[in-house]
């Protein structure tokens, strides 16, 4: 027993060492980075020139960054602080122009293992506590040749490390569930980069919504992390004057042009060499960015003609001494290496990925998916229906409620369904630039994740209509029954997933979803019995129809007779609402539906397949 806590202590104490010093050191140098976007046209007709149709976001942007040294953008909004972060942290889809190097190499995926991206919005998931939200993001980016307690101690030592202790079996909250605060929640996201121990990190923003006292106890945790011999990037707003002095380097930018980039304690220095110095004694960062947005003390002076003042500035005194500090890292060609040989793009295995996605998402979601209100609204329901058809007998009534089972159980998961992806989408476009997992680990362990409340509701809703009903009391009918409303709501529930994953809007994916199924229900076989042929296409690919034509299968059989008059029989076939759907061809129904279950949810996942892929 000694020896075994003996043991945990020493991986503790590896484990905790790993976060003091970076096992690759990056140098990142930036020359002459541009980025241009051409923004959509106004009209179908549009005869202005290519040049015209760009716009240009970054102009020229030049720097260097080495291990041990942070970096800090500085600027207003709008000046394209976010777009170069985004750029160097090989994020950025687009027209992006100029060299970007890494120890003297292009972005790769090997680097990408090297690289941690802290956004500006703390993507967590706010069911999930603190050590939940660092323990999964371990068992997912931590390589597979860690056992699971070496994952678990990794993720306890960034705990330790960023000052999460206190609060590690709290929930993260969100907007309306209380949780850690904002501060806490920021060394959350920076805690989940730190776990796979990055050379380079990226953050955009992280004191963003924190009040002084905080902003320095983030930023003096990125200074303790800078130690180890990492190279740190970040964009910050407005920076105390405490903060400012921290940083070693400092790049301010005005509109995508850059005005500075060297130390940060020789900011004011150089402006006042050019003949831009403050009256009165100031923040450095508050005058920073009143010289980006071209304010002076003297109202008369034209903020366009300072900044382009300011432009020049630094091409004429600057840009050469940052160019000469490129070659100088150039010249001397010490550059790290990433490791040889092949470089799997995934940390762990396809099967562990499934497992711990799955174990996450019904950890998050088990508040939702077996809530009161779910369960009470399907029950209300049930019993309502219950009752209105309470022991009928009256053929015309139950088909009634078979058509009923098509229609509700068409939309209720189809409505379920839409919002899935739609309310993923940050977290997934977050996980996937990340690397962090294979979609189709994802798409599995979602879908897996949904079936247990998809498939229980339904089965408890058939348990309590079809009794109180009076239906056909035999084993074999009351199993077609439930079957084909199963099979049936795995379809409805598909064809949600599509209309999420590709419309990707909450809003827009339910009207959408409205008409398509109203449309299904309204040609499927009840309200219309002779479609026009030039519209009666639309029932060939209803999912009410052919879920329809099996309920109704699941009741009656050819040759069984309903009473229909005074002393008289007549066969059900005969029936009008069951001629118009007929009572053969179950085979092509269950086929069809089969077909739809399939290519609905492929074409959810060849939707996903764009969502936090760079394009090039």
């Amino acid at each position: 027993m000694e020896e075994e806590m003996a043991d945990i202590q020493i991986t503790q104490l590896e484990s905790a060492a790993i976060f003091k010093k970076t096992n690759l050191p990056v140098t990142l140098k930036f020359e002459n980075v541009v980025y241009k976007i051409k923004p959509k046209k106004e009209g179908l007709f549009n005869s202005s020139s290519k040049l015209e149709e760009e716009k240009i976001i970054l102009k020229g942007i030049t720097g260097i960054v080495f291990p041990g040294e942070m970096l800090a953008m500085l600027g207003p909004s709008g000046s394209g602080k976010t777009t170069l972060l985004t750029g160097l942290g090989g994020r950025l889809s687009g027209r992006l122009a100029g060299s970007i190097t890494y120890n003297g190499k292009p972005f790769t995926n090997a680097m990408k293992r090297y690289t941690g991206f802290v956004t500006q919005d703390d993507i967590l998931y706010p069911h999930l506590t603190v050590t939940e939200t660092l323990l999964f993001t371990a068992l997912l980016r931590l390589p597979k040749t860690l056992s699971h307690e070496e994952k678990v101690v990794h993720a306890e030592a960034v705990i330790s490390q960023l000052g999460l202790t206190k609060c590690k079996d709290s929930i993260i909250g969100g907007p309306l569930l209380r949780g850690i605060s904002g501060g806490e929640r920021k060394r959350v996201s920076i805690g989940q980069e730190m776990l796979i121990n990055p050379s380079l990190l990226f953050l955009d923003e992280p004191t963003s919504g924190l009040d002084s006292t905080t902003a320095q106890k983030i930023v003096s945790t990125l200074w303790e992390l800078v130690k180890g011999g990492r190279t740190i990037v970040m964009t910050i707003h407005q920076p105390s004057s405490r903060l400012f002095y921290m940083f070693h380097k400092v790049l301010l930018l005005s509109e995508g042009n850059p005005l500075y980039f060297g130390r940060g304690e020789d900011a004011m220095g150089y402006f006042s060499s050019i003949g831009f110095s403050p009256l009165v004694a100031m923040n450095p960062s508050d005058f920073l960015l009143d010289l980006a947005n071209g304010v002076l003390d003297d109202p008369q002076e034209d903020q366009a003609s300072i900044k382009q003042t300011l432009v020049t500035a630094f091409k004429t005194n600057l840009l050469d001494s940052v160019k000469e500090e490129l070659r100088k890292f150039d010249d001397q060609q010490v550059h790290g290496k990433l490791h040889k040989g092949k470089f799997s793009q995934w940390s762990n295995t396809w099967w562990q990925q499934f497992s711990v996605l799955f174990r996450r998402g019904m950890k998050e979601r088990k508040h939702e998916s077996f809530s009161g209100l779910k369960i009470g609204q399907v029950l209300v329901v049930a019993f309502l229906c219950g009752l209105l058809w309470w022991q009928s007998k009256d053929i015309q009534d139950q088909i009634g409620l078979m058509f009923f089972y098509s229609g509700f159980w068409g939309f209720y998961p189809l409505f379920q369904a839409i919002f899935t992806f739609p309310q993923e989408r940050m977290m997934l476009e977050k996980e996937r630039s990340s690397g962090m997992y294979r979609l189709s680990s994802y798409f599995m362990s979602r879908t897996v994740g949904d079936l247990p409340m998809e498939l229980v509701l339904p089965t408890i809703f058939v348990i309590i209509t079809y009794w109180m009903a009076g239906l056909k009391p035999f084993a074999p009918n009351f199993f077609s029954t439930l079957f084909t409303l199963l099979f049936s709501v795995l379809v409805s529930q598909g064809l949600g997933l599509a209309l999420g994953a590709l419309v990707m809007d909450q809003k827009s994916a339910t009207i959408l979803g409205s008409v398509i199924m109203l449309s299904f229900t309204l040609a499927g076989g009840y309200y219309v019995h002779h479609v026009p042929s030039f519209i009666a296409w639309i029932k060939y690919i209803s999912i009410s129809q052919y879920t329809f034509k099996l309920l109704i299968g699941s009741q009656f059989e050819p040759g069984e007779t309903y009473p229909c008059g005074l002393n008289a029989t007549c066969y059900v076939e005969d029936f009008p609402a069951i001629k118009s759907v007929g009572l053969g061809d179950k085979a092509i129904s269950v086929v069809a539906l089969g077909i739809m279950l399939v290519a609905y949810r492929l074409l959810a996942y060849v939707a996903l397949m764009r969502i936090g892929v760079t394009k090039k």
